[in-house]
């Protein structure tokens, strides 16, 4: 079971966004805070990235080569250096066909491009791996440093740049994945440090973690975890609680109701097959557990989903 991809899926709501920035020095953009995570690629030129009314994050020097992702979607701003005048960050969808946006901002000096955009995402709930990310993940793509993501971002640069082809159904496809890019370099420069990271190349943990996603219905005890992970039962629990950051059994709790959030908010399914698909056995008793973990009834929840 792809775990990442599972959680992603989870999380997402509706469409990416992106677009194509070419701006002149000296210029400043001003980034409003985003439901969800903005990103910024440098393809060419350098610039400060600074925090604004909501942000906690100090100042970063950016490059080419340079990839963040602003976990939190605070507020922000850049610019080619301290103390510009900012201009609100508002693209246009260009020709027809095109895919995403572009933003232009003229100017006497030098050229920096850079492909801007931001991805919802379900905060009112966050899973634990996006709880953990920080106000900044700062990843390069120079020296030999994360492959993946800079081929990502080079065939996204193409697309954008050049609108090719097929270029509005590839290049959805290329911002949807460089999010799986941009969490893997981050999962694997903090694979130390943060507890998610930390779960994902912990092979006993994720073994009970790849379980868990692939059948939440499944009646799971922390004895069967225990063995599939491997470890006697106080071992398991132990380790798991303290790499992931909650006991076994309150995280398969907390994984079926994202489940089932999910499958309310983009599915049809009735309350009854929403239950049986998370491991409840009647929709009385799974609208009563989602109930004390939204604070609102399933019915609820998906008609203020779809608002």
């Amino acid at each position: 079971m792809d775990v990442l991809g599972d959680i992603l899926t989870a999380m997402r709501v509706g469409q990416p966004v992106a677009a194509l920035t070419e701006v002149h020095s000296p210029w400043g953009l001003r980034f409003d805070h985003v439901m969800g995570a903005a990103f910024h690629v440098v393809l060419q030129g350098t610039c400060l990235l600074t925090p604004l009314s909501d942000g906690d994050f100090a100042p970063r020097e950016l490059g080419p080569g340079d990839a963040v992702l602003l976990g939190r979607g605070a507020a922000h701003a850049m610019s080619s250096t301290q103390d510009v005048p900012l201009t609100a960050f508002t693209p246009v969808r260009g020709t027809a066909g095109a895919p995403f946006g572009r933003f232009e901002l003229p100017g006497p000096g030098a050229r920096s491009t850079i492909v801007c955009g931001a991805y919802k995402l379900v905060r009112s709930r966050p899973h634990p791996l996006l709880r953990d990310l920080p106000e900044v993940v700062h990843l390069s793509t120079l020296r030999g440093r994360n492959p993946g993501l800079r081929a990502m971002v080079e065939l996204l640069d193409t697309e954008l740049r050049d609108a090719p082809p097929g270029a509005a159904v590839v290049a959805p496809s290329l911002v949807d994945a460089l999010l799986v890019y941009l969490l893997r370099a981050w999962l694997h420069e903090s694979a130390a440090t943060t507890s998610w990271a930390a779960a994902l190349s912990d092979p006993p943990t994720a073994r009970a973690l790849a379980a868990m996603h692939a059948e939440p219905a499944e009646a799971w005890t922390v004895e069967q975890l225990a063995g599939l992970a491997g470890l006697s039962r106080a071992a398991f629990a132990r380790r798991f609680t303290e790499v992931v950051g909650e006991p076994p059994l309150t995280y398969l709790t907390r994984w079926r109701m994202d489940t089932a959030a999910r499958l309310l908010r983009g599915t049809d399914k009735t309350l009854a097959q929403v239950a049986s698909a998370v491991g409840y056995g009647s929709a009385f008793a799974f609208a009563k557990a989602f109930r004390r973990e939204f604070a609102t009834t399933p019915g609820g929840y998906r008609t203020g989903a779809a608002q």
